[in-house]
């Protein structure tokens, strides 16, 4: 079977995107790759921002809902996004930064034995910024040329992501037996799970968490999605997934990537995506991000749905 080669993208809910853009783009100084609406109710942007071009392993997306309330935290979410970046003087850099321009952080500390900076984007998003330790930067990153941020500082992509679960041993039953994922620790209390041993770019942490389940809002993650290289293999992952008990949405073509969804035994919302076509289908890389693009099935309805968004700057 074919393996995961780490984290594909996360996709979270946000009140207003243009605040989203000011943010994710002109503070964290990711690149704004695909401007588009969510495919099942095009009426809701749907806004993705990475690398210069987007690559898998570097993509946060998100779902602009104006009506979203303020999220209810509580376990059985994902609660928690790693990014990851070159060294410890790029978190000084960033606790600078983010001092400057009014970001909501916090103080340095060793989440796992990653030094971390936490912060906040201004939905309420947990995040964090991680030491990367100077290894070897992930080949899947290219540096924005135009970013605010300088290159050396720049994030690499996303990092460990956080789950909290009231059921650590169902999760990591769903992670190592179906997906997988290598144990890397393993309490009662919290475990880490890698999928490409070593990387820190394919690292999912369990945490436990009894109580209330969360109520998503603004801030909240909707899903997590990993990489699976081709359609081929896409298929193949289908099938295990399906034999395995779990209920899919099937393989669903999303032009820019195909995927699967399923909901492993905790309610957390896994994706399988492929690596391509990737974002340069229907752009070229100078325009990525600067107007509204819709799949070729969405295209005739293009005056519809641009007549109900707010346009972004």
């Amino acid at each position: 079977m074919n393996t995961i080669k780490g984290h594909h993208h996360v996709s979270m809910v946000t009140k207003n995107a243009q605040v989203n853009v000011h943010f994710y783009r002109d503070i964290l100084g990711l690149r704004l790759v695909k401007k588009t609406v969510n495919q099942d109710t095009p009426s809701m942007y749907h806004l993705f921002y990475g690398d210069t071009t987007g690559s898998a392993g570097t993509e946060l997306s998100f779902f602009e809902l104006p009506i979203a309330a303020g999220t209810h935290r509580g376990t059985n979410s994902i609660s928690r996004i790693g990014l990851l970046v070159q060294n410890e003087e790029t978190l000084t850099y960033w606790q600078e930064r983010f001092q400057v321009l009014g970001v909501n952080h916090g103080e340095k500390f060793m989440y796992g034995n990653r030094k971390a900076l936490p912060f906040e984007d201004p939905d309420g998003l947990q995040l964090l910024l991680i030491n990367h330790e100077e290894k070897e930067i992930p080949t899947f990153w290219t540096p924005w040329e135009d970013s605010v941020v300088p290159t050396q500082h720049q994030i690499l992509g996303i990092g460990p992501v956080e789950l909290t679960v009231r059921n650590i041993a169902k999760t990591s039953k769903t992670l190592a037996n179906l997906l997988g994922y290598h144990e890397i620790t393993a309490t009662k209390e919290e475990a880490v799970y890698q999928s490409v041993e070593g990387a820190a770019y394919s690292e999912i942490v369990l945490k436990k968490l009894l109580g209330d389940k969360e109520r998503p809002g603004r801030g909240s993650v909707h899903h997590i999605a990993i990489r699976v290289d081709t359609e081929e293999h896409m298929k193949e992952w289908a099938e295990r997934v399906a034999e395995a008990g779990f209920e899919t949405t099937g393989v669903i073509d999303r032009y820019y990537f195909h995927s699967l969804y399923f909901r492993e035994s905790n309610g957390i919302l896994f994706e399988l995506a492929t690596d391509g076509p990737g974002f340069l289908a229907d752009e070229v890389s100078e325009n990525l991000g600067n107007e509204l693009a819709l799949p070729p099935f969405l295209e005739n309805r293009r005056a519809e749905i641009e007549a109900k968004l707010k346009p972004i700057i």
